[in-house]
């Protein structure tokens, strides 16, 4: 199976806080949908898009309404945007209000520079930028021998 595209929706409790802080703080333009709705898309670029959709509406379009809706637990997803430069993305960011949970961490075992955010609702983003190739560590030169294409 090979879709035809791939489109990530984020179910979130605070939509409005959400639907703000993707179209203003990211600075995304909105394709469908507004403040008070339950459902709304945002153009990333041309190609990508994200969706954000009341978790509660979705709860009832699949049955779950009655399952708990929040409980502790460590992340299960991370949105990882790919930036030309963390920091100065950073900079743009904090200027519109984002707050982020880590500065930014230059990791030579991943061959990038990373930085993390939360949106209101909590969901984890991730912004990175790739290293240059002498800038790895050994190990990961190595390993990126062994394949063929992009890391």
């Amino acid at each position: 199976m090979r879709p035809d595209n791939l489109r990530p929706i984020l179910l979130v409790n605070k939509f409005d806080e959400c639907f703000r802080f993707y179209r203003d703080v990211m600075g995304f333009k909105v394709g469908w949908g507004k403040e008070g709705d339950g459902y709304a898309t945002f153009f990333v670029d041309e190609h990508i898009r994200l969706s954000i959709f009341k978790r509660e509406q979705m709860a009832e379009t699949i049955g779950t309404s009655g399952l708990p809706s929040e409980s502790k637990s460590q992340d299960r997803i991370a949105i990882v945007f790919g930036v030309k430069d963390v920091v100065s993305t950073s900079k743009e960011l904090e200027k519109q209000g984002a707050r982020f949970v880590t500065p930014a961490i230059v990791r030579r075992d991943w061959g990038i520079r990373t930085i993390f955010l939360r949106d209101p609702d909590g969901n984890l983003l991730q912004f990175e930028s790739p290293l240059q190739k002498d800038e790895w560590a050994e190990e990961l030169r190595k390993e990126a021998g062994l394949y063929k294409g992009e890391i």
